[in-house]
């Protein structure tokens, strides 16, 4: 956790010294990530700068608190943002002429929003049981559920089945009873 404070600390204040330490320490797994994913080394850049920049603002207006490590924050900030423009680019169409994209304001706004829900997210999976949250994160993972079964010792994968059910049941109570859900979900 020092080092996470460290590094939001940095963010605030803007300093040179540790945002080029960001750089150098998080940002090769960045572009690894994006030149798996389809992108291009200035696409890394790209969806990099803008997570700082994103993390930079919401510092400057909000304090923001991470429950995992700074690395692993600005790592999912820029899939999350990277796997947004894979999505908006198969929605365009190409034609000969220019087209007027959104603004980056409107870009920005939504990628702070949608960094909001997922932190929303993973505070409310957090609070469930530990058995929930075992079985939620594999089901979000896409791990099947015979695999489930097998690795968290249940007899079969109907069982497993059942208790995803339970389980998202559960934190989709926990989600919608929340007063930020009916805020996060309008915006």
């Amino acid at each position: 956790m020092k080092k996470t404070n460290y590094f939001i600390n940095g963010l605030k204040t803007k300093n040179e010294k540790v945002i080029l330490e960001i750089y150098k320490t998080i940002y090769p797994n960045v572009k690894r990530f994006v030149l798996q994913n389809s992108g291009q080394e200035a696409d890394a850049e790209d969806v990099f700068q803008k997570a700082i920049v994103q993390i930079m603002a919401r510092v400057q207006v909000q304090n923001i608190e991470i429950n995992s490590t700074f690395d692993g924050y600005l790592f999912t900030a820029c899939k999350n943002l990277w796997r947004r423009e894979l999505i908006k680019s198969k929605r365009m169409v190409t034609i000969d002429q220019p087209i007027e994209r959104n603004s980056d304001a409107n870009d920005m706004a939504t990628a702070v929003l949608e960094q909001e829900r997922w932190e929303f997210f993973q505070e409310k999976l957090e609070l469930i049981s530990g058995n929930c949250k075992e079985i939620l994160k594999r089901f979000f993972k896409k791990v099947a559920y015979k695999d489930i079964a097998i690795e968290l010792d249940y007899n079969d994968e109907n069982v497993v089945r059942q208790r995803v059910f339970k389980c998202k049941k559960k934190l989709i109570e926990m989600i919608t009873k929340d007063s930020r859900f009916k805020q996060l979900k309008t915006l």
